[in-house]
């Protein structure tokens, strides 16, 4: 078991966070209890903070219900010993608000929210968005920059303003945009944390706290050795453990959707009793799979 000593004076949201798969039975359905087990391995491996239901959460795919559902089983499973942020905004801030408000009745650390995707508002509707969501649900909000997804980037310029916004404390950022996240660090108090699995060193080099992660599904004790190695000031032992990483990072990340290969190498480990997604995902080809294992071979685990 790794040990995560995290201090949540000082990172509200702790620094190594899993972005959650939700487990599906054989037949589609959600499965509360693998998503609660699945939390407290996690949280034993080293996490001190979960994303649940966000993009890897397969969100888009969930009923209200489902989500709810989700957060009140991860929130009980883990106690206080992690902090639990719901996946619960999207692009509609109406929605948004209903939904962050039902998450709140769980007991949930904090909300997530995202830009706007599909719509593409203007960088004046992001934070109309984000403003009407923080007026109106009393929890701290992780700010989600993903562009791939969104379709649309929160410009630093936006995020400096937005950190003026008491509830906004954090930014996920998977914009791969250095310049930018370097100057929302030196311009902002934000927690910064990297959105991108590969870029936990140098976005930590910058200023950034932690990782919201994909990978951590595998490598979580890695990631808390990364982390606070590089909180520490130990270089060398963060950039052996991201030289680690990289194979694991390439399974993961590198040849299918996220979720769908961290369900896969979840179920070959025997920690998911399914690797079932949900429509559009789809399950990988066999040379997806081989591709992934071989991978995983590379960074020392054998499935």
């Amino acid at each position: 078991m790794a040990s995560s000593a995290s201090d949540f004076s000082t990172y509200p949201f702790g620094t190594v966070l899993t972005a959650m798969v939700t487990p599906f039975t054989t037949d589609g359905e959600v499965d509360y209890d693998a998503a609660a087990k699945l939390a407290n391995k996690l949280v034993d491996d080293g996490c001190d903070g979960l994303v649940v239901t966000g993009t890897t959460g397969e969100t888009s795919t969930l009923t209200d219900e489902e989500n709810i559902g989700m957060f009140r089983a991860v929130v009980e499973a883990v106690g206080d010993r992690a902090k639990v942020l719901a996946g619960s905004t999207t692009n509609d801030t109406r929605h948004s608000i209903n939904l962050s408000r039902e998450a709140a009745k769980t007991g949930v650390d904090g909300i997530l929210v995202t830009a706007p995707y599909y719509n593409k508002p203007s960088q004046a509707g992001i934070v109309a968005h984000t403003e009407a969501i923080a007026n109106a649900v009393d929890l701290p909000i992780m700010m989600y920059d993903i562009p791939g997804r969104a379709g649309i980037a929160i410009a630093a310029e936006t995020l400096i303003r937005l950190a003026d916004i008491p509830q906004v404390i954090a930014l996920k950022d998977a914009k791969a945009d250095y310049q930018s996240t370097t100057t929302v660090l030196a311009n902002t108090d934000l927690h910064v944390y990297s959105g991108d699995d590969g870029l936990t060193l140098p976005l930590m080099a910058a200023g950034a706290v932690g990782v919201v992660s994909v990978s951590a599904h595998v490598a979580a004790a890695q990631y808390r050795k990364l982390v606070d190695a590089m909180l520490a000031g130990d270089l060398a032992t963060a950039r052996a453990t991201h030289f680690e990483l990289d194979p694991i990072q390439r399974a993961v990340m590198g040849h299918i959707q996220g979720a769908v290969a961290a369900k896969h190498i979840l179920h070959w480990q025997g920690v998911l009793p399914t690797n079932t997604v949900r429509l559009p995902l789809f399950a990988p080809s066999d040379a997806e799979l081989d591709a992934i294992r071989s991978d995983l071979r590379e960074g020392g685990w054998d499935l």
